[in-house]
């Protein structure tokens, strides 16, 4: 029984931070230390996790992923009420008499630094529980439902594209030069976060064009998957004005900013450094994988990334492993916020990993590449290696 609850972990947090939340002053800040440290330390004490489960009722570890759409909206409309500028009284009433959850109250005990961490909360989970289920239910390409909640999870984010450029273009050019989502070793994060974000729009336009150009299809029509993508997140941008006023609608831009940030940021730890030969096979080699418990039941095994990345039409509960991948050297979260908030320890860190990973995985041709991007990189301990 054990092995479907787990997966009802994220719907768990959800649930207990809108309430939370709620409580009284400090409560969105102590609630946001809380999720950290249990995340963290979970990955860091906790044995790592590495069942091949079978299911017989998978729908069952679905529904999780389902719910989460409707709890991140109403964490989000919360949020935006709360910090905004607009008495949407019929909302705030809403909230109190089916959910007990007093809204005004909640507005007048705020304090600043619970503002920070409330966009902090929401940020950090339209990413966990938004955009990574998004990301599994959009790899589905043919079943309806699925397509359905995974393109209104990435609209939380304005991640259209990542429906398209991910599943069409990430897929078949990691690890290469043209693959915005991979980062080069001793590439600035920030730069990287600007430079994927704005690349992977551009390539997910190109794939659309492609597409309907074959087809015969306007670009400019309600058949592109970029203009409908813009038109859900338009939407749940105008729900947002609607409760919260002008201040609210951009402190839902500002999280769906940073979400966005944190989705390149989880990128950028995936294959940091990694390399490949052009119009050779992609291999588990090709992604820094993660067997930590906490990381893989709340972010749906999106850290078994070798095996996603070799069978990208798996399920995240149908994924191995790959115990003999390289290995990222702490779980997801704590290299999410190393690599934000302290650069160059990240990069020396995968210095090391990078030296290991071209003596231990890498092809010939893989040695010759990364031979000159050790060069480029700016980090001495990879330009000392020749």
């Amino acid at each position: 029984m054990f092995k479907y609850v787990k997966y009802f972990l994220s719907t768990f947090f959800l649930i207990f931070g809108i309430y939370t939340c709620s409580f009284d002053s400090y409560s969105p800040t102590y609630f946001f230390i809380a999720f950290s440290a249990i995340i963290i330390l979970g990955d860091m004490f906790l044995n790592h996790d590495k069942s091949m489960d079978e299911f017989k009722y998978p729908q069952l570890i679905n529904l999780p992923i389902y719910l989460n759409l409707f709890l991140l909206l109403i964490f989000i409309l919360n949020t935006v009420f709360v910090l905004g500028n607009n008495n949407a009284s019929w909302y705030s009433n809403a909230m109190y008499a089916y959910l007990n959850i007093d809204l005004v109250y909640m507005r007048e005990s705020i304090k600043f630094i619970d503002k920070i961490s409330l966009i902090a909360i929401v940020s950090l989970f339209i990413g966990i529980m938004g955009t990574v289920p998004g990301h599994e239910l959009t790899h589905r390409k043919r079943q309806k439902v699925d397509m359905f909640f995974g393109n209104w999870l990435l609209s939380l984010s304005w991640d259209c594209t990542f429906a398209i450029e991910h599943v069409y273009g990430h897929h078949k050019n990691v690890c290469l030069p043209i693959d915005p989502a991979t980062a080069k070793r001793g590439e600035s994060i920030y730069l990287f976060i600007l430079r994927a974000s704005i690349k992977e729009h551009i390539d997910g336009w190109k794939i659309e064009y492609r597409r309907l150009s074959r087809r015969n299809e306007n670009v400019f029509s309600l058949k592109n998957k970029m203009i409908i993508g813009y038109l859900r997140s338009l939407t749940i941008t105008f729900i947002c004005y609607s409760i919260g006023g002008l201040i609210g609608m951009f402190t839902f831009l500002l999280c769906a900013f940073i979400a966005k940030s944190l989705l390149e940021v989880i990128n950028f730890t995936e294959h940091y450094g990694l390399v490949r030969e052009e119009n050779k096979p992609v291999q588990p080699r090709h992604s820094w994988n993660s067997n930590s418990v906490m990381s893989s039941v709340l972010l749906y095994n999106v850290t078994r990334h070798s095996a996603h990345h070799e069978k990208s039409h798996l399920k995240f509960w149908e994924l191995d492993t790959y115990e003999d991948a390289p290995m990222m050297p702490h779980g997801y979260l704590s290299m999410l916020y190393i690599a934000i908030f302290l650069p160059p320890l990240f990069h020396k860190m995968m210095a090391k990993k990078l030296i290991e990973w071209d003596e231990k995985y890498a092809t010939d041709e893989e040695k010759e590449i990364a031979k000159n991007a050790n060069k480029n990189s700016g980090i001495k301990m990879l330009v000392n290696q020749y």
